[in-house]
């Protein structure tokens, strides 16, 4: 028996339920998809040659490494000295790498006993002796360190205050006998040259040795006449002076560098910020500061 056309609703009827099949099908297939891991789904890729399979699966992997490390944020603890660097060229650093820096400022004493406490970091910035002591006790890689910056010393006063003479040393040594007070921190440096100068018991009852480094901000306070303090203090702290660099005969200088955690868990990243902080943008912040890159 010849078979002739459908009828005409008949063709409809079949062509509406091959589409709405053809639908469910694709629908089907996106959210099984959207349930499969990326081997899986290579996997199920049967036309693909396995190079081509390969190829996908490195170009996954290297992305997936990548989104960690944008992710990664680092603990710092830094020095008054390179904190205020990273105020200025943090963002950058944040921006073009993606990581995030959590900077911490404090005296590298304090730092070197929460260290040796066991508080988890990524990188510290600090004077050579506090590093070389964290090298020696296998909390940083030896092969991390890194030479950043150094200050030379000189007075500070309060914005607008009367500047003493501290032209020579006999100059500076008036000065601070006159000082109805006088602050610098409890460091190497300072301290043993104001004992040096045979000054110490002479100035004892007015001199304030903080434990934190704010010797600029008492002085920027008004709470203290004279501080002698990292000449880069002068050029980062609101509401203070230089007098001038200590004379040349008793100048003292303090290096700081960096390194990075042993134990850090982001330590490619870490070392980017140390190779960022010698970079010609951290090195013009360095000198802008008032300090030497070394």
């Amino acid at each position: 028996m010849p078979v002739g056309p459908l009828p005409v609703s008949e063709n409809r009827s079949q062509t509406s339920r091959s589409r709405r099949d053809n639908l469910q099908l694709k629908y089907q297939g996106r959210r099984s998809y959207g349930s499969l891991g990326p081997a899986d789904f290579l996997g199920g890729l049967s036309v693909l040659s396995k190079s081509t399979k390969l190829f996908i699966t490195c170009i996954l992997s290297l992305c997936l490494s990548h989104g960690i490390a944008l992710a990664a944020e680092l603990k710092v603890f830094a020095s008054r000295a390179i904190w205020t660097v990273l105020g200025e060229v943090g963002p950058e650093f944040e921006k073009n790498s993606g990581h995030k820096l959590n900077v911490i400022m404090g005296l590298s004493s304090e730092f070197v006993g929460r260290i040796n406490g066991g508080e988890a970091f990524d990188v510290i910035a600090a004077p050579p002796a506090a590093i070389d002591g964290l090298i020696a006790n296998g909390k940083v890689a030896a092969d991390s360190k890194t030479n950043l910056a150094r200050s030379g010393y000189g007075v500070v006063i309060r914005a607008g205050a009367p500047k003493p003479n501290i032209s020579s040393v006999e100059a500076f040594k008036r000065a601070l006998l006159n000082a109805k007070s006088i602050t610098y921190l409890p460091v190497p440096g300072i301290p043993q040259l104001i004992e040096r100068l045979g000054l110490k018991e002479a100035i004892a009852s007015k001199t304030t040795m903080p434990n934190s480094d704010i010797s600029s901000e008492l002085v920027a306070k008004g709470e203290i006449e004279l501080g002698v303090v990292a000449i880069t203090q002068a050029f980062t702290t609101p509401g203070i002076e230089l007098v001038g660099a200590l004379p040349a005969e008793i100048q003292a200088y303090t290096n700081f560098g960096g390194a990075v955690s042993a134990a850090s868990k982001a330590a490619d990243a870490s070392r980017d910020l140390l190779k960022f902080l010698k970079g010609p943008a951290a090195v013009r912040v360095i000198k802008d500061q008032g300090m030497e890159a070394i």
